[in-house]
């Protein structure tokens, strides 16, 4: 017997306009998309990587907590950056939220973002054990 596919949604003004969740779980995996430093509308650290990587990371794991896990869960993120110049600050950022955790990671350089305000985009990958329940 097939497992079902759970879906969470957000305040992102994209999910609907482009038709996606903003994380999507099915058997033991979740997965975030990629998540902005917005909240609804509003862009969240204008001009500081380290804030807006943060802020970005917090949006995700808020969806993780949809299916009752947390950044403990984590097993891989992704970090987009438009700058070189800001790997530091974003790199601190992410250490700050899952040096305990130590997931796989990968961060790339990229030409930009649908809002060219936006310094940093984010990914996450979870495991959840057969125990967790999502929240009704």
């Amino acid at each position: 017997m097939s497992e079902a596919v759970q879906r969470v949604q957000s305040d992102s003004p994209w999910e609907e306009t482009i038709g996606f969740a903003r994380a999507v779980a099915a058997g033991d995996r979740v997965l975030v998309s990629g998540t902005m430093p917005f909240t609804g509308r509003v862009l969240q650290g204008e001009g500081d990587p380290y804030e807006q990587a943060l802020a970005a990371f917090r949006n995700a794991l808020h969806a993780l907590k949809e299916f009752g896990i947390g950044a403990e869960s984590v097993i891989r993120t992704r970090m987009y950056l438009t700058h070189p110049r800001d790997v530091d600050a974003v790199s601190r950022a992410h250490k700050e939220l899952f040096d305990a955790v130590r997931p796989a990671a990968t961060l790339v350089v990229v030409s930009g973002f649908v809002d060219s305000r936006v310094l940093v985009e984010v990914e996450l990958e979870a495991f959840r054990s057969k125990s967790e329940e999502p929240r009704k």
